[in-house]
């Protein structure tokens, strides 16, 4: 096995600029370093994760390091991966085994990559270490004590398995903690969604029509951020709770088959596949673009896009061209792939501040819990969420009331 994979060594100086940069901005994560840095948690632990390889992940991959762990690191997404950030993590110990615009075959070498150091401890993103595990590397499987997942796809996924009850070993869902799904769904996505498309694109997002598909936490932040920006927001949904929750929020609600010739912009945010395919596409105005924020770049059929296509070339940095036969223009951002961070720098790093920590506290609750846990998908534990959230507060100064002992006594009671 080889101790790393990346593109350029000579770039680490610039990679370590930038991981000192999102550091300053981090309070948790580097409280919680400060907290175990004697006690060195994570010694012995060999610690696989395949993440979006960027500054404020390598502040997590490198706490982990500095706080005992031999870790092993590939890149969740081929355009998120950052080459200079690679190069960084190398000098800093950490095995990497990612480059920037990497194919698919690479992408699966370099997971086989980290797979190969035999991990006690997966954190991924997308649940492909354990997918590839599972597929390819069941041996392995008894030396892993378990891990965090922290995406909504790679939730499903883990879901998936656990209902075929062949979830080899427990996970703890990242994901689906309060201080993840209310914050970096919400307000990350949100925000960086939208960083990605105006800083690859320079369009006015004001007084365009801007199609949403999927209301979830992730849908729900893109659609109040491209409304605050001006935009005529537009949902398409397929759960009725989440579709009369968007038409409360002030958007208009509509199959994707109605929205197809009204939307200026269109963003995935579902977790599906094929959620725009050729016979939306048909309908769309010329000049339309489009740009998905779900984990995979499945969600917009590029195959669809190129079969209605007589020509296809790329007009911007991350932006593709798809010429139809009636003359339209159809521009694709990022490949399909995650346009914050395909198109971006990602979420905002005080965001990841909150979602990185967690990975931090699932990752040690594994090590120190793992005999008691079963082969199932766990929530975050209450207190790790609290403690995360209570954490950030603190660092910004903010207090909270306390409920006096009479008031305690009068919520536990039933008596008024």
């Amino acid at each position: 096995m080889k101790d790393f994979a990346v593109a350029d060594m000579s770039k680490a100086a610039s990679g370590s600029q930038k991981i000192d940069w999102a550091w300053q901005y981090m309070p948790v994560l580097s409280s919680l370093e400060d907290r175990f840095m004697e006690k060195q948690p994570f010694k012995g632990i060999k610690l696989a994760a395949c993440l979006h390889l960027e500054a404020k992940t390598a502040c997590l991959l490198r706490t982990f390091s500095r706080l005992g762990a031999e870790v092993y690191a590939a890149g969740s997404n081929p355009l998120s991966t950052q080459d200079d950030i690679c190069a960084a993590l190398v000098d800093e110990g950490v095995h990497v085994y990612s480059h920037r615009g990497m194919s698919s075959d690479e992408y699966f070498s370099y997971i086989r990559n980290v797979l190969d150091s035999r991990p006690d401890v997966i954190v991924d993103d997308g649940a492909d270490l354990v997918a590839t595990l599972l597929e390819e590397r069941p041996e392995l499987i008894e030396n892993v004590r378990g891990g965090s997942e922290e995406t909504t796809s790679g939730v499903k996924r883990l879901k998936a398995m656990e209902r075929q009850g062949i979830l080899p070993f427990p996970m703890i869902s990242v994901n689906d903690a309060d201080s993840k799904y209310l914050f970096d769904n919400r307000y990350g996505t949100g925000q960086s969604v939208w960083d990605g498309v105006m800083r690859t694109t320079n369009s006015l997002i004001a007084g365009k029509v801007v199609v949403v598909a999927g209301y979830g936490w992730c849908g729900r932040g893109v659609a109040m951020r491209g409304k605050a920006l001006g935009a005529r927001v537009i949902v398409t949904e397929i759960d009725p709770h989440r579709a009369f929750e968007a038409l409360m929020d002030g958007h208009e609600v509509m199959t994707m088959e109605d929205a197809a010739p009204l939307g200026d912009i269109f963003l995935t945010l579902t977790g599906n596949v094929d959620v725009i395919s050729s016979s939306h596409m048909l309908k769309m105005k010329d000049g339309v673009i489009m740009g998905n924020a779900g984990h995979f770049d499945v969600e917009i059929s590029k195959a669809d896009l190129k079969s209605i296509s007589t020509e296809v070339f790329e007009v911007r940095p991350n932006v593709t061209c798809y010429r139809t036969e009636s003359g339209n223009r159809l521009y694709l951002l990022g490949e399909g792939r995650l346009v914050n961070l395909a198109a971006g720098d990602g979420h905002p790093i005080e965001i990841m501040d909150l979602s990185f920590a967690l990975q931090l506290m699932s990752a040690l609750h594994v090590i120190e819990h793992h005999s008691e846990m079963e082969s199932r998908l766990y929530p975050v534990p209450q207190d790790i969420d609290k403690l995360v959230v209570s954490t950030k507060l603190s660092s910004l100064g903010v207090s909270l009331d306390r409920l006096t002992p009479s008031q305690e006594e009068y919520m536990e009671g039933w008596k008024e």
